[in-house]
């Protein structure tokens, strides 16, 4: 689906938090966002993002697998234990699929393979998004 496809009514609801320890990945990422006028924060790792998610609603998190202090599956873990009606979408090279595997089990909504196809994701926020709203408007954990 391309961006100019994208008709997600419930973009400018959602509030998505981009996690990732590379300035010029969340450049090109920021850039898509703001062209679908989907809210957004960034952070530039784990502990960024939990102070961030302590202040404000978040729906969806998009989530480097790499990074460090603290990796990604360590993070979705504690994301999910204290905010559980967010959507998670792991980001995780081409070698570790097992990765990606591994974050579906701890409770992420989908993953995506870098280099990443900005269609793709595109596709899974939305997905995540509308799960978020339900799950929200439904109190469902």
């Amino acid at each position: 689906m391309s961006e100019q496809t994208c008709t997600l009514d419930a973009a400018l609801k959602i509030h998505l938090l981009l996690v990732d320890d590379e300035p010029a990945f969340k450049e090109i990422v920021q850039t898509h966002l703001i062209r679908m006028n989907i809210r957004h924060s960034l952070a530039a790792g784990c502990p960024d993002a939990l102070e961030l998610l302590a202040t404000q609603p978040v729906d969806v998190v998009i989530m480097d697998m790499h990074m460090p202090v603290m990796d990604g599956i360590q993070c979705l873990r504690k994301v999910k234990e204290r905010w559980p009606l967010v959507e998670v979408i792991i980001l995780t090279g081409h070698a570790s699929v097992k990765s990606g595997i591994e974050g579906m089990e701890s409770g992420a909504f989908d993953y995506c393979i870098k280099p990443i196809d900005m269609g793709e994701l595109i596709e899974k926020i939305e997905l995540a998004a509308q799960k978020a709203l339900i799950n929200r408007e439904d109190g469902v954990a």
